[in-house]
Parts: structure tokens; sequence; C-alpha cells
């Protein structure tokens, strides 16, 4: 048996016009196993599959770890201690040198450096990373005001900020914190 490249439809062999169709099938008639409508549906199936899994791929790469609940929580209460031991010792070291703070936190000397590089990671490993930055210097060049971040690297955690001042603030907003914010 053989079908009708048109309408597929099963016809004898010795057909050359096809009774349900009209389409002249001389010398062009097609055995029914090499059917081209099962050739057809398996190449849309195998693009759809491809373009799927692109797009699964794509979304995997581009959108950030998002976890929730406790382990939230549990990142968010890292960044905070991470911030106030960062304060602590900013402060102390502004006491220490006439209230100027340093050019940047490994500036810190020993012990109250080595608890900064600690939490410093230990915030890291949680997905935050700390930002410090000194406001511009007075006239006699001393810096005595600074801003510290805690910038999360997951969408939908809070973002915290901190300054002299020793004042916690934080968003849930996807951008930095600032002054104008709450505190907490």
């Amino acid at each position: 048996m053989y079908t009708c490249r048109e309408c597929e439809r099963e016809l004898n062999q010795a057909t050359e016009v096809c009774p349900y169709c009209g389409t002249d099938l001389s010398g062009d008639a097609q055995p029914e196993d090499a059917s081209p409508k099962k050739t057809k549906w398996v190449s849309v199936f195998v693009r759809y599959a491809i373009l799927l899994g692109a797009i699964w791929g794509f979304m995997w790469y581009v959108l950030p770890e998002r976890r929730g609940g406790e382990a939230a929580a549990q990142a968010e209460d890292r960044a905070i201690r991470a911030l106030r031991d960062a304060g602590a010792s900013l402060a102390a070291y502004a006491d220490a040198q006439d209230g100027t703070f340093p050019r940047s936190l490994e500036a810190l000397p020993g012990e109250s450096g080595e608890r900064m590089k600690r939490t410093a990671q230990a915030a890291l490993a949680e997905g935050y990373q700390l930002e410090y930055t000194l406001r511009p210097a007075e006239a006699s060049g001393m810096h005595r005001q600074y801003t510290l971040l805690a910038r999360p690297r997951n969408w939908g955690y809070r973002n915290f900020y901190l300054d002299e001042s020793g004042v916690l603030r934080a968003t849930r907003e996807n951008r930095a914190a600032s002054v104008q914010d709450p505190p907490i």
C-alpha cells in the first residue's frame, strides 16, 4: 500500500491520481512505512525539547539562588553580626586614632583585623558581601565618617547599612540600603 503525499490517505499501487484530493502521483508514490508525517512530528518534538532545555539552562544560570525561611533568617543574622562586629572594630580603631577611620578594613591592626576577616568571611559564606567606604575627608585630611554595606547575592534578602552613628538600617528593595531606610 502507498499513501498520497498531500492528503496521506492509503492508495493502491497502480493509482496515478489520488481519488480523494486529485494530486498527480505518477512515479512519485511513497511506501506507507516512509511516511513524512512521522518524521515531521519527531523533528518538531526534538526542536521543542532543545528549545525548552535551552530556556531552562538560561534561567538556571541567570536567576540567583533563592533560599527562604530559616536559611534566609540565618544568613541575615550572620550579616547583621558581621556589620556590628565591623562597626565595633572601626569604633575602637577611631578611638585609638583620634577619631579617624582606616582607609580599608584590611588596615585594622592585630586582633581587630583578624576578627574583621573572620566576620567578613562568615558573611560571604552566607551570601553577603561587605562594602566599606570612607566619606570625603575633612579639611584636616582626616576621615571621620564611613558607610558599611552588607549586599546580598541572593534575591529577596535584605540589604543592610551601617555608618559611624552605629544605627543599623535595612531594606528589602533590590538596592543598597541607605541612611533613609528604617533602623532595625
